[in-house]
């Protein structure tokens, strides 16, 4: 796989992400769903403006997908697992994120309670 299939792979994965079509990023983003679809196709590699507007519009991590590094914070702010789990979390739907949020404090409550 070249360099810019790999960022187009990379591309069309934040966008699904985000739960965008490419219609619909495209025109968020003010290209041609053509050009959108050669950007995620890798036949053409996308602009830094294009990055950019996608970075702070959308939340896009830039950073991964031009080079494959997340960076959901500050780089030693997550081990590689805990930034695949945010990345997971991200994708899920908000009520399924709620029912998380809900388990993962009781079982932090129960770790309280077991070392008190």
């Amino acid at each position: 796989m070249t360099l810019s299939e790999e960022i187009g792979a990379r591309l069309r994965q934040q966008r699904a992400q985000a739960g965008l079509t490419q219609d619909q990023l495209a025109e968020h983003l003010g290209v041609s769903k053509r050009t959108q679809g050669n950007y995620e196709s890798g036949a053409s590699d996308p602009p830094a403006s294009y990055l950019s507007i996608a970075a702070s519009a959308l939340g896009f991590d830039v950073l991964y997908i031009v080079s494959g590094t997340r960076t959901t914070l500050k780089a030693e702010a997550l081990s590689e697992a805990e930034d695949s789990i945010v990345q997971q979390y991200r994708s899920i739907p908000p009520d399924d994120q709620r029912a998380i949020r809900r388990f993962v404090k009781a079982m932090a409550d129960d770790a309280v309670k077991g070392s008190t």
